[in-house]
């Protein structure tokens, strides 16, 4: 993938899929360190398939029988100077990490990741998101669940609810980014 605001939504997916009803993103640049990290609490995975998840050959997907997002995410990641692990408990749900060095010249960008968050949050149904950004001593924190409270009622994926959350996003993650582009 192009960049890893396509993984991120390749994984949150997955998310969905093991019927998780919350989905925490974390994104930490620091130490010239970028670190993300995908927690849910799905279904999770069984020891036997979570020792068989790196391998493109192993999908749950009936539609197709490879699945590249998580063996993509490693590559990169370990291409990239970094580290990758998975850690899952079936019944209790998943947690992926990722970590690349940021001057790194192998690094993918950051990418999009405001309209990959809007892509999930239109989609989201009975899951709720948590996602926290910080960058150089700052933070950004998005809550699903706070932003549902404000609008009493009104639904997240009305279309004028995405282009806020979309330009808020966009605004404080260009706010934290300081001129570094990740």
């Amino acid at each position: 993938m192009r960049e890893l605001s396509l993984n991120i939504l390749d994984i949150a997916e997955n998310s969905l899929k093991a019927n998780a009803t919350l989905i925490t993103i974390d994104v930490l640049a620091k130490d010239n360190l970028l670190t993300i990290k995908i927690t849910d609490n799905g279904s999770g995975m069984d020891s036997e398939f979570l020792s068989r998840v790196e391998d493109p050959f192993t999908t749950t997907r009936s539609t197709r029988k490879v699945g590249m997002g998580i063996p993509l995410m490693k590559m990169i990641s370990e291409m990239s100077g970094g580290t990758f692990s998975v850690q899952s408990e079936k019944g209790k749900g998943t947690v992926v990490t990722s970590t690349y060095l940021i001057d790194h010249v192998d690094r993918p960008p950051l990418g999009d990741i405001a309209q990959t968050l809007i892509s999930l949050i239109g989609n989201l149904n009975d899951c709720d998101l948590i996602f926290n950004f910080e960058a150089f001593d700052t933070q950004f924190r998005l809550n699903t669940q706070e932003v549902k409270e404000e609008l009493d009622g009104i639904p997240l994926d009305e279309p004028q609810i995405l282009i806020f959350l979309r330009d808020m996003i966009n605004e404080n993650i260009k706010t934290n980014f300081r001129g570094v582009s990740l």
